[in-house]
């Protein structure tokens, strides 16, 4: 008889209620300070990141492979027979690559990793709706091809109050900066096919681009459903105020709103706000 557990990280950004109710477990990436180490989720809060920047701009890391394999250990203990593993962007961080390394040595159990391709609640969505799939009884095999199904639906788009910190921890992608950003253009990022950032439009003015965000919701909307999530880091008065314009949208489903993980955090500094939607 099949026992499937779900495991993700924690740039998932799912709230720890829903992570609870379901059963997720989440294998924390690290925060790194010259003199101190915390758990992404843990032991560390976005805003005690942002509070010691920009004088202090700490790194991330990918979770220790002992680590991983100790959540995998414990879920076989446990009678796991199976387990779906949804994790951040391979193109954004080397986790992936060190699941799917840990996997391997648990030959006894049916392990799929998957690549969300995206962070945050890009993440987060799949990792849920997989969950609920298991909630409804409907088996191993369909949730992995729920995940997958709904990985392939989901867009995600953000601004930064500056890229200063995603050109810092080496995420910068095919993200243009420098000299639009003296004149105050904002570029609308987005994460590509690769599962890197890109820049999807340029706005000028903080205003302006958190507009173009809601425009991009609405032209995606206009003739297709879909469940949409804010997003902020660090500036959730601005993000609260998209969040109620988004709920008047036609086509609105569901709507999701949250705060990114401290990980996350260090590479895109306080003022991001962004969106994550998923068309039905």
């Amino acid at each position: 008889m099949q026992k499937v557990a779900i495991v993700t990280d924690s740039t998932c950004d799912l709230d720890s209620d829903v992570l609870d109710h379901y059963n997720i477990k989440v294998i924390p990436l690290k925060v790194i300070y010259p003199q101190e180490e915390y758990l992404d989720r843990v032991n560390i809060t976005p805003q005690q990141v942002y509070d010691r920047m920009p004088s202090e701009t700490p790194t991330t890391s990918l979770p220790a492979l002992a680590d991983i394999m100790a959540t995998y250990d414990k879920l076989r203990k446990e009678h796991f027979t199976h387990i779906i593993s949804i994790h951040i962007s391979s193109g954004l961080s080397g986790t992936f690559n060190a699941v799917t390394t840990a996997a391997r040595e648990f030959r006894d159990m049916v392990i799929e990793v998957i690549d969300s391709k995206a962070l945050s609640l890009g993440l987060g969505i799949p990792v849920l709706e997989a969950a609920k799939t298991l909630k409804e009884r409907l088996g191993f095999e369909a949730a992995v091809e729920r995940a997958r199904e709904i990985i392939g639906k989901i867009e995600i788009y953000y601004v930064l109050s500056t890229l200063d910190y995603l050109r810092k921890g080496g995420r910068i992608g095919y993200v243009a900066g420098t000299l639009g950003e003296m004149l105050q253009v904002k570029p609308i990022i987005s994460i590509n096919k690769e599962g890197k950032y890109y820049t999807y439009d340029k706005v000028r003015g903080r205003k302006k681009s958190i507009l173009r965000l809601l425009k991009i919701i609405s032209d995606k909307l206009s003739h297709k459903k879909a469940d949409v999530a804010v997003l902020h880091g660090g500036a959730e008065e601005e993000a609260l105020e998209l969040l109620q314009k988004v709920k008047k949208l036609t086509n609105v489903q569901e709507v999701h709103f949250g705060q990114i993980g401290p990980v996350m955090g260090v590479h895109t500094g306080p003022g991001l706000i962004g969106v994550c939607i998923c068309t039905k």
